[in-house]
Parts: C-alpha cells; sequence; structure tokens
C-alpha cells in the first residue's frame, strides 16, 4: 500500500473541514488561497486532493461521493492525477534533486497559469512544503498571488514550520489537527493492526501522526525491528549501531526525524544549547551533504549513552 497523499482514496478525520469547504464551493464562496497548516503526516495534503477532486469530478460520470468522503478510483479527474497529466491541477513541491522549491520552478507555474485554460473547469495549484520555498520563489509567488487569474485556486501545505507572515496573511489559514484517538484509529485503519499492540507507548507518543505511525510501522518490518520492546532511545542505538541509515534514503530521512523527535519532546533537552546545536548540526549536513557518520556517534555518545 502507498500512503503518498495523491493515492488516498479514502478521507479520514477531516469530514467536518471538507464538509464547510465544499458548502463555499456549493455557495460560490469558495476562498482562492488556502493555506493548511499542521503536523507533518496528519493528513492536510490528502484533504486537499480530495477538495480539488471533488470540485473537478463534479461534472463527471463517477464523481466525487460526497456521502462516504471518498473520491472514485475510476473518475476522469482522479485518472487524470494519478498520470501526472490533469491540465486543472498544478503540484509544486521539492524536487529529488533540491533542497528548496526553486524560483524556476515558480516561474515555470507563473508561466504556464498565464495560458489559456484546456477547458472551463476551475484551474488548482498544489504547493506542498511550503517552508522550503527560498527567500526568491517566496517574492515571485507572493507577485502573482496579488492578482491571481480568474479561476485559478491556491492550496499551500505548511507543516508547522515559521514562514513568512506576508504569504501567510494572503490566504485564508486553518489550523490542521487531531486528537490523539482520532489518530490512532486512522492508522489502525492504514495498517490493518492494532498498532498499540505492535509499538510501544512512547514512540507512539512520539509519531501521534497517522501517517508517521504508518511510515515507522513500514519501517519496522523492512529492517525487522521489534518496536514494541524498543524505547526511542534504544531505536536511536539500534540504528546508528547496525548503520540502518545508509540503507536507502528513506531510512535516512526517518532516522533524521526520530531525532528530532528526541530532541524536542524529551524534557531536559527542550530548549536546550544542546537541542540547537545538534538541530543545527542535522541542517548543515542537509544542506551541505556532509558526513554524518561521525555526528551520530558523537550524538550516540553525549545524548544516548548515559
Amino acid at each position: 500500500m502507498s500512503l503518498k497523499p495523491i493515492n488516498q482514496v479514502k478521507l479520514y478525520g477531516f469530514e467536518k473541514i471538507f464538509h464547510e469547504l465544499a458548502k463555499l464551493h456549493h455557495n460560490l464562496k469558495f476562498p482562492n488561497k488556502i493555506l493548511f497548516s499542521g503536523q507533518k503526516g496528519i493528513g492536510k495534503s490528502t484533504l486537499a486532493y480530495h477538495l480539488i477532486n471533488y470540485i473537478l469530478s463534479k461534472d463527471e460520470e463517477k464523481k466525487y461521493n460526497l456521502d462516504n468522503f471518498e473520491i472514485n478510483s475510476n473518475n476522469r479527474s482522479y485518472l487524470l492525477t494519478q498520470n501526472g497529466s490533469n491540465p486543472n491541477l498544478n503540484l509544486v513541491d521539492i524536487l529529488p534533486e533540491k533542497k528548496n522549491i526553486d524560483i524556476q520552478q515558480i516561474r515555470n507555474l507563473i508561466n504556464l497559469m498565464n495560458k489559456s485554460s484546456f477547458n472551463n473547469k476551475p484551474r488548482f495549484i498544489l504547493i506542498d512544503n511550503i517552508e522550503f520555498l527560498n527567500i526568491n520563489s517566496i517574492n515571485s509567488l507572493l507577485k502573482f498571488l496579488e492578482e491571481p487569474n480568474n479561476g485559478i485556486y491556491f492550496i499551500l501545505i505548511n507543516n508547522n514550520k515559521k514562514i513568512l507572515p506576508t504569504l501567510k496573511s494572503r490566504c485564508l489559514n486553518f489550523k490542521i489537527s487531531m486528537s490523539n484517538n482520532i489518530s490512532l484509529e486512522i492508522a489502525n485503519k492504514l495498517t490493518n493492526i492494532d498498532v498499540l499492540n505492535e509499538i510501544n507507548n512512547e514512540l507512539i507518543n512520539y509519531y501521534i501522526s497517522p501517517g508517521n505511525i504508518y511510515r515507522l510501522f513500514k519501517f519496522s518490518e523492512d529492517h525487522k525491528l521489534d518496536l514494541k520492546n524498543l524505547s526511542l532511545k534504544d531505536l536511536l542505538k539500534k540504528i546508528i549501531n547496525e548503520k540502518i541509515y545508509k540503507k536507502d534514503d528513506i531510512s535516512k530521512i526517518l532516522f533524521y526525524e526520530l531525532i528530532e523527535f528526541y530532541l524536542m519532546k524529551k524534557p531536559t533537552l527542550i530548549y536546550s544549547d544542546l537541542t540547537n546545536y545538534y538541530l543545527n548540526k542535522i541542517n548543515e549536513i542537509k544542506k551541505y551533504n556532509l558526513d554524518e557518520g561521525s555526528f551520530f556517534i558523537e550524538f550516540e555518545n553525549k545524548l544516548l549513552n548515559g
């Protein structure tokens, strides 16, 4: 099963906000600039894809199922989105070889949006991970956001990171959240297991969003890790000592996330100089592709062996 938001035909946990926005669209009051902010993995992008499909498929034979909050996987808009050829949806995100969303991506987007539409349907621009827009990209985007062409709608996704007030002020802002119980309930549906029986409570508390729990569970399956009997500290040590972070990019990304969770949620480390030091170190390693082996050893010796 792929947990990519673009593939999720069922919406969980955000039925109320979806219904409110669908009602706005029905009453011709749908906002043309929306910002969804919330924890990574909670379902913000999935919500955006569902809203977009609901609107684009309204006149299609197999339109969005509003009663069940479900995309018909055979509707035309969904199929076009799946193969990346939907003329009414443009996705902007970090390219695999990049560290930021660069200005050329925004320029290409603006040029495309200034061309005539292929049909009379609205056109959507979905920008994921907007915290990775660099300053030049933001300045270019702000000009376009001020006076977008008719029929163009922006949905921006932010993972609870600081963004420029000038960008935020141009959008209708929605703070996306869900209770721990709902998060666990959705995670159970995604994994088809009772996650509390497979992952210990400490790790669940660190990784409470449904998407993150699912990725952690799949990570444990791939690397045969017993998450029921591993604390977060022991899991970090195991990943370092067995060099699991070198297996693939997904493992490395997840490992960095676990370190950041450990630093930000351990009571004795929150707001400490050590936390700032290691978070800055992680950013430097990611930005400049530095060797991470010595950093992980240092991290283990100072913070995990005690």
